[in-house]
């Protein structure tokens, strides 16, 4: 499944990557803490976090993550905007809570066989 069936299937607002949003989304993760994200995570999934600083570019491109999903309407810091569209990290965000989005997410990519 790509990102941009995930983007319009939940709303998200996309804030970087427009066109990157036909990369595959191969499963997911959700965390805030960056050494248990760089540990667990895969390539290809679609991290889910609330945190906004520019690290999180750092780890999303070290992983070769399909993107990031910001929850609960928080925006990417400047810096942060800045860097993912260097690293081409596509950023989206979710007015929901980590728990709802991460549950929407699951539930898309098991329909689709993901």
């Amino acid at each position: 499944m790509d990102l941009a069936a995930i983007v319009k299937a939940l709303g998200l607002k996309v804030r970087s990557g427009a066109d990157l949003l036909d990369r595959k989304v191969t499963g997911g993760f959700t965390g805030d803490l960056l050494s248990d994200v760089m540990a667990h995570s895969s390539e290809g999934n679609l991290w889910i976090t609330r945190q906004v600083h520019q690290n999180i570019i750092a780890v999303a491109s070290l992983k070769d993550h399909a993107g990031i999903v910001l929850v609960q309407g928080n925006e990417p810091a400047a810096d942060t905007l800045e860097k993912a569209v260097k690293e081409k990290v596509p950023i989206l965000v979710s007015d929901l809570s980590g728990f709802e989005t991460a549950g929407k997410i699951y539930a898309i990519l098991k329909v689709r066989g993901v």
